[in-house]
């Protein structure tokens, strides 16, 4: 069976597609086949690929909400071996539909059991929300990959994330592990990025990738192409960032007795129940309650 990854955050522009994306492909050129789930409205995971998504007669909605086929909708993309569940404009009523359904939690756990032993990876790209779209995909997964932008407000939800995990993981899925944190949109040039990069460690510990992905205009160029950067500037350093993300990924999953993200079954791996000093910092108050 392959590996389900939901990749959230609930807020906005820290990297969640753009680490899909590239991360998808960086799997399949080492030789993994991958499917990937557009779960966000936004449908950037489908454009990144180069699918026009208002041409689409149907998407992963007609799954999600009307119980359509899900490898009906599976759809080729340029990269060999990645595969995609587009999204559409319709996903964006979902949240409302989903809200009056049986097992609405569950829905695309359901349908994911029915094509996931074709794939190596699964990797899910969620909504910048805690709604039930995202709580969809965290039901769904074996692990969960969290994108950190080296920004102050990038750590102010991480506690609130952190939460939801532990809540689907006590209610919903209690084998759901923490597959890591990535810190996205690095520059090392500023005292910010990486005070937030240290504040993160230092709270998360082992979660967090050794892999740092940089900011880089050439990552913020390919999806106007409809190309993954690995496509368009794979010399760019932004390409070789995630070329390592994967690399990393791998070695964590495939050693994943040794891997310090991995909770045992029950545990909470990510505590959030510390408090911060008042005499703390803004980064330290950020990141209370999300202490291992």
């Amino acid at each position: 069976m392959g590996r389900v990854i939901a990749c959230a955050n609930q807020k906005g522009g820290v990297g969640k597609t753009t680490t899909v994306v590239n991360l998808a492909t960086y799997l399949a050129l080492s030789g993994a086949h991958v499917l990937v789930v557009d779960l966000d409205p936004q449908g950037n995971a489908t454009s990144g690929f180069g699918i026009d998504r208002t041409a689409l007669d149907r998407s992963v909605y007609d799954a999600i909400v009307d119980d359509s086929s899900l490898a009906a909708l599976i759809t080729r993309t340029a990269v060999p071996r990645v595969d995609i569940v587009p999204a559409a404009m319709s996903l964006a009523g979902a949240e409302v539909e989903l809200a009056t359904m049986d097992q609405r939690e569950r829905r695309l756990q359901r349908l994911l059991a029915t094509v996931r032993g074709d794939y190596d990876y699964v990797l899910i790209d969620s909504a910048p929300s805690l709604g039930l779209l995202t709580v969809n995909a965290l039901t769904a997964a074996d692990g969960v990959l969290i994108p950190i932008q080296c920004e102050y407000y990038a750590l102010e939800g991480l506690g609130q994330l952190i939460s939801t995990i532990h809540l689907v993981r006590d209610h919903l899925n209690p084998d759901l592990a923490i597959d890591g944190a990535v810190l996205t949109m690095a520059d090392p040039r500023t005292n910010l990025s990486n005070e937030v990069a240290a504040e993160v460690r230092r709270h998360l510990g082992g979660a967090v990738f050794e892999s740092v992905v940089p900011r880089s205009v050439r990552l913020s160029e390919a999806p106007s192409y409809g190309r993954p950067v690995a496509l368009y500037r794979p010399e760019s350093k932004g390409a070789q960032a995630y070329q390592s993300v994967a690399t990393e990924l791998r070695g964590r999953i495939e050693g994943r007795s040794g891997d310090p993200a991995r909770p045992t079954r029950g545990r909470s791996d990510v505590s959030t129940n510390v408090s911060t000093s008042p005499t703390a910092g803004p980064l330290q108050h950020a990141v209370a309650g999300v202490d291992r």
